[in-house]
């Protein structure tokens, strides 16, 4: 009788280990792609609003929510910062952070950074970096900033507009694409926290 103890022991031991593969592996985003293994980054060199160095170690902890833009967008910047405001205000990942990387570091001064973000929610962080610094940076993250032309000898900015999640490890973890909602942001870093991946 024994062996039927050890027998059966073990059929529950792989069909557990089973069950979590698979779920793990079937694990869905609504609005983005979870990294089945979250990738470190490389040394990150960010001044904040108050002209305080920033690198990786102020990601520990806690999840973060990591966006390029600048505060001349008319658009994809203003939606996209009122869908992470609500996300936070939902409150889906316990001492959920905003990191709003400016790609306009001429315009994006740090006073006119530090008024911006307020207007949204005054707990998101504002960055600047150094232009071969930015360069790297969004290179890190495949993400894309360039100037486009404008008239009278001014300028805008194209640039990607996908929101990156880095875990309390500071890796990056998941990746959103537009265009984004609230509730399917949530939603998905809700999965992602009973996951075990934030």
């Amino acid at each position: 009788m024994p062996w039927l103890l050890l027998t059966s022991l073990a059929g529950a031991l792989a069909g557990g280990l089973l069950a979590h593969m698979l779920t793990q592996s079937s694990l869905r985003l609504q609005a983005g792609t979870w990294l089945p293994q979250p990738r470190a980054l490389a040394p990150l060199a960010l001044t904040d609003t108050d002209g305080h160095p920033t690198d990786a170690r102020a990601l520990l902890g806690h999840a973060t929510l990591l966006y390029f833009g600048f505060t001349a967008c008319p658009d994809v910047c203003p939606t996209t910062l009122a869908v992470l405001r609500e996300v936070r205000a939902r409150a889906p990942v316990k001492g959920l952070r905003v990191w709003f990387i400016t790609v306009d570091p001429d315009r994006d001064t740090p006073q006119v950074l530090r008024q911006y973000l307020s207007a949204f929610d005054p707990e998101f962080v504002g960055l600047r970096a150094a232009p071969a610094g930015l360069a790297a940076l969004l290179q890190e993250f495949s993400a894309y900033a360039g100037r486009r032309p404008e008239p009278g000898d001014t300028y805008g900015m194209d640039h990607s507009a996908t929101v990156y999640l880095l875990d309390g490890h500071a890796r990056l973890a998941a990746i959103f694409s537009p265009p984004l909602q609230a509730a399917a942001l949530d939603a998905d870093l809700r999965a992602l926290a009973r996951a075990g991946k934030l």
